[in-house]
């Protein structure tokens, strides 16, 4: 049965797609979709269209994709909506005028439990910190980033192979189910919120970027393993293969440990016909999944086949 209630949806990525997925699948009245401009990208600078305008496209709905969300002409179009709530799923940062706009409020689905790893990239960095379990959380916008009151969480575990990417469809189906969850309560009147309490023990979740995305091969075996299952599929860890005279940039994207007393020099590259490892300070990383410059993403076996190490090759 179709509510009455009405919705505006803020989001951009894959993430985002499948909350508002959702929220259609309970016949809920959507009556615009925010998502980011287009943009060129790639060497043939061919447009590019946000995951949730080309979705929102597809079910025939109202879309908007405002330069600036301070825009009088924008705030003028948003307001015409008379949108009751407004959803913000992977988003940006909202101007006061456009969350205090609903008489119901505005809440943002965040993918993890706040108030820890507020920030940009919470699936990764939970991983990349070696954490054992996550979860999604919903709460109302405020002037500040991931800090307002909240409304609901929901717990998700994170097992020892998950990477990145296995991660972010776990909490993209459990953040589908508490956004439905979260309406409900808003349209029913029951719901009821939490201030969220700082301390600074809190642990963020800052964008990532080339500098923080680089391995560092003098940390613990389990921290190097961690960092690289935190960064697949995307962005990758990155490193720097030196192979007698030549000086590679590579990605590294799937791992696995030995813990070994050894007295190789940390970096140092030992192989096999099969395996492909390197020394670090407890143990050795083997490496099982790669990318080298201007190749295809491959497995050590592929890479093994027609690539030679000298003996001398490491890791920086």
């Amino acid at each position: 049965m179709k509510t009455d209630l009405r919705i505006v949806f803020m989001g951009t990525p894959d993430f985002a797609v499948a909350i508002l997925e959702g929220i259609l699948a309970n016949n809920y009245n959507v009556v615009g979709v925010i998502t980011a401009p287009d943009k060129p990208a790639g060497r043939g600078r061919k447009i590019n269209e946000s995951a949730v305008k080309l979705y929102a496209q597809k079910q025939g709905l109202n879309i908007l994709q405002p330069t600036n969300l301070k825009n009088p002409d924008f705030l003028q179009t948003l307001h015409a909506l008379q949108a009751d709530i407004q959803v913000v799923v992977a988003f940006r940062m909202l101007p006061e005028a456009v969350w205090r706009m609903p008489a119901l409020g505005t809440f943002n689905l965040h993918a993890f439990l706040l108030p820890n790893y507020r920030g940009a990239a919470p699936i990764n960095w939970v991983l990349i910190n070696g954490e054992t379990e996550t979860g999604v959380s919903t709460f109302f916008i405020d002037d500040k980033i991931d800090t307002g009151d909240m409304i609901m969480q929901k717990t998700v575990a994170i097992e020892e192979t998950d990477n990145a990417g296995t991660l972010h469809d776990k909490l993209m189906l459990t953040g589908s189910q508490l956004v439905i969850d979260t309406l409900i309560r808003i349209e029913n009147g029951t719901v009821e919120t939490t201030p969220q309490r700082d301390s600074s023990t809190l642990k963020d979740a800052h964008k990532l970027h080339r500098d923080n995305c680089k391995l560092d091969w003098t940390d613990t075996l389990k921290n190097i393993h961690n960092k690289v299952r935190g960064l697949n599929p995307y962005p990758g860890a990155w490193c720097y293969l030196k192979n007698h005279e030549d000086t590679l940039e590579i990605k590294i994207y799937e791992t696995h440990m030995e813990v070994e007393a050894h007295t190789h020099p940390i970096g140092k590259i030992i192989t096999s016909k099969k395996h492909l490892k390197v020394a670090v300070t407890d143990g050795y990383l083997f490496i099982d999944e790669l990318k080298l410059p201007g190749k295809r993403k491959m497995t050590t076996n592929d890479l093994l086949n027609g690539y030679e190490f000298h003996q001398d090759a490491k890791m920086l």
